[in-house]
């Protein structure tokens, strides 16, 4: 599941390069670790020349997902003068060679920006927010609010992969031992808290006295992310795979059949971190707080209403926003036109046209791996390749294409078996169209009828990093503890089965 990857790249940047920054014109090199083994390296350049100040945050992640390994590299620039204000930037991202690149400039209030993802390129144009701060003006700040002990203050992250400023909060603490790979520094515990989605997530850093950040962690889908400053040799040294997939599958109480996901199925679940544990409600899952971190869900898939025509030609504009292009969503593109031609044939139904596009699409995609790390619709519909992810992204694009609103959702789906796992659910992706009043799921993987009761969905949005940000505090963050099954439902209680016999 392609864009559960993409939100722990995101977490990786924020905690890398977002805020802590070395206040020096040397090249930093820190390690990454998850679960302490090494996955990739970081390294920080700062320089200044004439009025400018140019920071530089490279970073390369060698991630497991199953038997594949996805590999990330990536360079932030950003360029300020020498009081902070931000003046140009750059993003450039590549997995398993697929690339994205974000370059802007900032003048007058404005960003100006260009996207290329793939194959297509996309002008934006929109106001700075304002008081945001970039990497110079972060550590500019710093710099001047100190390190006393008990110090709290509030800040704007502009973030150019997001399109946005990030609230952050910072609140230093004591001074402590840290431990650098058998190298002890008293450092100053610094905490800041960014809120993405009305999701909170608290990056810990160990700075020493010019704001230097030796250490950072980040927890992250019931995992924890370090940076650990080291030297160049270790930082470059080969790096071990750590099965991403694995980490994020959750087990299920008992086996559910192939009988039983027509559905309903209840689920109940309880939250395995401190965070809040924030679940969509959709047309076919239903959530109910039981308890302080504790849900009941109900998952039944709904069926489409029939001679509903498209393209949709309703008025409601949250729902009309979901026929139009987006960035990984590239409904416009000629060839997802044409992929269209081929799949919709002979019907103005709605219902009929999704089903078409999701048998499509299931068939179009021939190479099915999990190699992919990273592709907008644009670049599935070149190469054809991909696995849940892809087929999702594809499959809304499809859809928004012929006129009819999608979106992309990212949950997990129940298997029989995960590796060397039994019953669990993992990572998955599927879409949605809306028909009627109805948003209605469609799984390309498994068509025809993809969806079942064994989908729980986690989030949902344009198959955008930023939809999915609210995984951070579900995904991996959860277990099963019951489920209640159609075939278990409908059976009386023991005591109730010779009811009024005597």
């Amino acid at each position: 599941m392609n864009r559960s990857l993409s939100v722990f790249v995101l977490l990786a940047s924020l905690a890398s390069g977002s805020f802590l920054m070395a206040a020096t014109e040397e090249v930093d090199y820190m390690a990454i670790l998850m679960d302490g083994k090494k996955i990739g390296h970081a390294v920080h350049t700062r320089r200044v020349e004439a009025s400018r100040v140019t920071t530089i945050e490279q970073m390369n992640l060698l991630i497991g997902r199953g038997p594949a390994a996805i590999q990330f590299t990536g360079t932030e620039t950003s360029v300020e003068n020498t009081s902070g204000k931000p003046v140009a930037f750059e993003i450039v991202q590549s997995i398993s060679g697929m690339e994205q690149k974000r370059k802007g400039t900032i003048n007058s209030g404005k960003v100006r920006m260009t996207i290329q993802n793939g194959p297509s390129t996309e002008q934006k144009v929109f106001s700075y927010p304002r008081g945001a701060l970039m990497a110079e003006g972060l550590r500019l700040l710093q710099m001047k609010m100190g390190l006393e002990p008990g110090l709290k203050y509030e800040t704007l992250m502009f973030r150019p992969d997001m399109d946005q400023a990030l609230p952050a909060q910072v609140e230093v603490g004591s001074k402590t031992r840290v431990d650098l790979f058998g190298r002890m520094l008293e450092l100053s515990e610094v905490k800041v808290s960014m809120y993405v989605s009305g999701q909170s997530i608290t990056v810990t850093s160990y700075v020493d006295d010019s704001m230097k950040a030796h250490k950072s962690i980040v927890p992250m889908m019931g995992m924890q992310l370090e940076l650990i400053a080291c030297d160049k040799e270790f930082a470059m040294s080969q790096d071990s795979v750590v099965d991403f997939l694995d980490k994020l599958s959750v087990v299920s109480p008992s086996a559910i059949s192939q009988t039983d996901l027509a559905g309903p199925i209840t689920y109940e679940l309880t939250a395995t971190t401190d965070n809040p544990l924030i679940l969509p409600s959709t047309n076919s899952q239903t959530v109910k707080e039981i308890a302080p971190g504790r849900f009941q869900l109900t998952i039944q898939p709904v069926k489409p209403q029939e001679g509903i025509k498209y393209p949709y030609d309703g008025t409601d504009a949250e729902i009309k926003k979901f026929t139009d292009p987006a960035e990984y969503l590239q409904s416009k593109d000629a060839k997802i036109l044409d992929l269209v031609k081929y799949a919709v044939t002979s019907t103005d139904d709605a219902a009929k046209a999704v089903f078409q596009i999701e048998n499509f699409v299931k068939g179009y995609i021939t190479k099915k791996d999990l190699s992919v790390g990273y592709a907008s619709a644009a670049e599935v519909a070149q190469t054809r390749q991909g696995d849940c992810s892809e087929h999702a992204i594809l499959a809304a694009a499809m859809c928004r294409a012929a006129g009819i609103p999608a979106r992309v959702v990212c949950g997990v789906v129940y298997v029989e078996a995960l590796g060397d796992k039994k019953n669990v659910f993992g990572g998955h992706m599927w879409a949605e169209a809306y028909i009627g009043d109805k948003w209605i799921p469609l799984d390309p993987t498994r068509a025809p009828n993809g969806f079942s009761a064994g989908h729980i969905a986690l989030a949902c949005g344009n198959g955008e990093p930023i939809d999915f940000f609210s995984m951070v505090n579900t995904l991996g963050c959860f277990k099963i503890d019951k489920v209640i099954l159609p075939s278990q439902a409908s059976k009386p209680a023991a005591g109730q089965l010779q009811s009024g016999v005597k």
